[in-house]
């Protein structure tokens, strides 16, 4: 299974990671930070689907999705045109991503950012806070209801946004017994990569009025993107619709007339 090798090798990742900078030394650096918490804002607006627009180069089912990866070029197409938030994918070996991005994002666009990648220890929390990340995503799924709930609480003492991605009935109890305020969930399954929208009109319904709502994955159509808005989702994560795209800018309106 393809999710096994990509904890097995962030794994290695993060123990290399903390050889080269060691958590004494990024707790020092962030010890005075605290984040602003504008992604939850931005992406909750009232009366609106709101757009958490995703920078991806590659992914394992698809490889390379866009080969001119520009993070600042792509960023800033996000903003200009109407996304409430931008997702970048941090996973080097499978996704071809960088933790750097996400600095680099920023320098050019001030929309609140999201670190997307498997985190599975707590050391990351801290790496992403240090990166700049004013969001990160924790995987229901990967995490027992105890490491879901301390690296949740963990984050929100910095006041860093936790978006808590769920696939099945009790991925979604576990975000709510962590605390989860917005909850996402995912249409693509980790282990087959089959894409289902019915995943999130099956789902919503356990999840709580006032919980933010995120669908994730195979968003394609202004239609797609109505079918969810009528169901009561707050924000969408789009990423390879827009990756794939030659014109970012005309995809985004196509999606969001």
């Amino acid at each position: 299974m393809i999710i096994s090798q990509i904890i097995e090798n962030k794994r290695i990742e993060v123990d290399k990671a903390k050889a080269k900078k060691p958590l004494a030394e990024i707790l020092k650096e962030i010890k005075d930070i605290r984040l602003a918490n504008h992604f939850k804002k931005n992406i909750s607006r009232p009366h609106h689907i709101n757009l958490i627009a995703e920078a991806k180069k590659a992914s394992p089912s698809r490889g390379v999705i866009r080969e001119d990866f520009q993070p600042c070029k792509i960023a800033a197409a996000y903003q200009a045109n109407g996304a409430q938030a931008i997702s970048v994918l941090t996973d080097e070996k499978f996704f071809q991503g960088k933790l750097e991005y996400i600095k680099k994002i920023k320098e050019c666009a001030s929309l609140p950012v999201l670190r997307k990648d498997f985190i599975i220890d707590e050391y990351q929390i801290f790496e992403s806070i240090l990166a700049g990340a004013d969001a990160i995503l924790l995987i229901s799924e990967l995490l027992s209801e105890g490491e879901l709930k301390r690296f949740h609480e963990v984050a929100s003492s910095f006041c860093l946004d936790v978006l808590v991605e769920s696939h099945s009935e009790e991925d979604i109890d576990k975000a709510l017994k962590c605390g989860a305020s917005i909850i996402g969930i995912n249409n693509r399954d980790l282990h087959t990569f089959k894409v289902d929208l019915g995943v999130t009109q099956r789902l919503i319904k356990r999840i709580p009025a006032h919980k933010t709502i995120v669908s994730e994955s195979g968003i394609k159509t202004y239609e797609d993107v109505m079918f969810l808005k009528s169901l009561g989702v707050n924000a969408l994560l789009i990423g390879e619709t827009f990756m794939e795209s030659a014109d970012i800018a005309a995809k985004m309106r196509e999606l969001f007339r």
